[in-house]
């Protein structure tokens, strides 16, 4: 077990010396203690595992044939993950032994968004064939046939948040390049609400804890809809060129639900649902409000923080990219916001202010 050895003055002042080399070089040279002094020195165990710093590369998984083009992590534990590639399957891995699981084979064009339900018991994948599939995600098969009903590829998709779903009957979100963005019944197959309305290919989606959808597109804006009835509630308009993501700063209760880090699952449905509202809840409450947070990022080299249930202002605008920020993340705590670009960088921001 190593340690680590500091001395704390006793002075008003109370400066704490940590003990790097030896006690002649920290506390006897710079004359703080003398050879005739009884000298206190405080002792830390210090952490037994090896962290690996995060600059290095810690396991590849080879397997794919072409580009892999969209990954998602289980929201039961970041053991399993599910990746799309440009060979026109979806992967099941496991990240703990670096081997496949399950190959989802089925769409005939590249794999372009890939998405696990909140509960962790079904993947959605979205090709450039046009067409949406559903899986089991424990046994890899699939869950009936393709949903059709776009008339291009599928850019991006949503799962409805766990606690605002009806019993049985979870609904996906679609976003295409033909501009429209469709709500699935996955158990029955069907269309529930077509949302129409953007100019441009719709880039990304995203369904809110509050029950609201967000979607962003090349025609420069960001809209709000009421999903119940597919009314527009609002749009965000401040970027100058195309909007290529979205994060809300509760995406990541919002994609695990009831599941945590301790891996216990409530046993009731209903426990399931009150779990995923609190967890969702404690995400989102700032100031004892409930406040949701989004971050755009644009072919302009910005990305815009807002709050749209207070305003439809941006709270901050987000620069330092010096091309087309692609990608953009909040960290699971949502202190921090992630974005990358092409100009081959990630940068890190601060989540409350953008800085």
């Amino acid at each position: 077990m190593p340690y680590r050895f500091t001395y704390q003055s006793d002075k008003k002042d109370g400066q704490t010396i940590d003990i790097l080399a030896d006690l002649y070089h920290s506390l006897l040279q710079p004359g703080i203690k003398t050879t005739e002094d009884t000298v206190s020195l405080y002792y830390t165990p210090q952490a037994v595992f090896r962290v690996k710093a995060v600059s290095r590369c810690a396991a590849s998984i080879a397997g794919h044939g072409e580009a892999i083009l969209a990954t998602s992590f289980s929201p039961v534990s970041s053991s399993t993950m599910v990746s799309g590639s440009g060979d026109s399957t979806a992967r099941v891995w496991d990240c703990d032994t670096g081997t496949p699981l399950h190959t989802l084979k089925g769409h005939t064009s590249w794999v372009l968004a890939v998405a696990y339900s909140p509960n962790g018991a079904m993947i959605a994948t979205g090709s450039m064939d046009n067409s949406v599939r559903l899986w089991d995600a424990k046994k890899g098969q699939a869950l009936g046939g393709p949903l059709k009903g776009h008339a291009k590829w599928i850019t991006s998709l949503a799962w409805e948040p766990y606690h605002i779903q009806e019993t049985g009957r979870p609904r996906l979100a679609s976003a295409s390049k033909d501009s429209t963005v469709r709500v699935w019944d996955v158990v029955s197959k069907r269309i529930d609400t077509v949302l129409t309305g953007h100019k441009g290919s719709v880039t990304c989606v995203r369904w809110g804890g509050t029950g609201q959808i967000y979607t962003a597109s090349h025609d420069k804006t960001i809209k709000i809809w009421n999903p119940k009835d597919g009314t527009l509630i609002q749009t965000l308009s401040a970027h100058a060129h195309r909007v290529n993501h979205l994060a809300l700063s509760t995406d990541f209760a919002l994609r695990t639900a009831y599941h945590d880090h301790t891996g216990k699952i409530p046993s009731s449905d209903t426990e399931k649902v009150t779990a995923a509202r609190k967890r969702f809840e404690q995400a989102a409450t700032v100031n004892n409000k409930i406040v949701e947070r989004l971050v755009s990022a644009s072919d302009d080299f910005t990305m815009y923080l807002w709050e749209p249930s207070s305003s439809n202002k941006p709270v901050a605008r987000l620069l330092g990219h010096q091309k087309e920020v692609n990608h953009v993340t909040f960290s699971p705590d949502m202190a921090y916001i992630a974005s990358a670009g092409f100009d081959n960088h990630v940068k890190i921001w601060n989540g409350r202010d953008g800085k």
